[in-house]
């Protein structure tokens, strides 16, 4: 993971972009990821961690209608996240993680190990879902290595390179 982030960190100073967190079950985890690199802040902007309903409308805007709608856990929720990460803070770019990590509250729509993730940056939103195997711990470690590694390929698609 660490090997991870310090390549994403070579990727965003040389895109001279500023990466931003949002995150409901891996708890600050990614920003943990990436702060653990020596020289993060020259491109680590800020991390919000919104593991409530009301923290994700209050702190990042995510719409009332969105969650009641499609649910905390859910590609529309991870998308909005995003989004609101980046208008309340100075990042060009935002990954947003949000999921039933376990090992309770997964239902038969939403099982243990369904991971919505979000990447945003100038003007392009992405998201997936994710179903990762394991207990709790596994489950938030694919996570984080997935949210970074889309932030990779983001950058990656926008400027040509792998």
């Amino acid at each position: 993971m660490h090997e991870l982030a310090a390549r994403l960190g070579q990727r965003l100073r040389a895109a001279d972009a500023l990466l931003v967190t949002a995150e409901s079950c891996t708890g600050g985890w990614v920003a943990q990821a990436v702060t653990s690199v020596p020289g993060a802040s020259a491109w680590f902007e800020c991390g919000f961690v919104t593991y409530s309903n009301t923290a994700k409308e209050e702190l990042l805007g995510v719409a009332h209608a969105t969650l009641e709608r499609h649910g905390a856990v859910s590609e529309e929720t991870a998308r909005e996240m995003a989004l609101g990460a980046l208008r309340c803070s100075r990042g060009s770019v935002a990954v947003a993680v949000t999921g039933v990590a376990g090992p309770t509250g997964g239902t038969a729509a939403k099982p243990v190990g369904l991971v919505c993730l979000a990447w945003a940056w100038r003007g392009e939103t992405k998201s997936e879902s994710r179903h990762f195997a394991g207990d709790r711990e596994s489950v938030r470690r694919q996570s984080v290595e997935r949210a970074l590694q889309g932030v990779l390929d983001l950058l990656a698609s926008r400027s040509g390179s792998d």
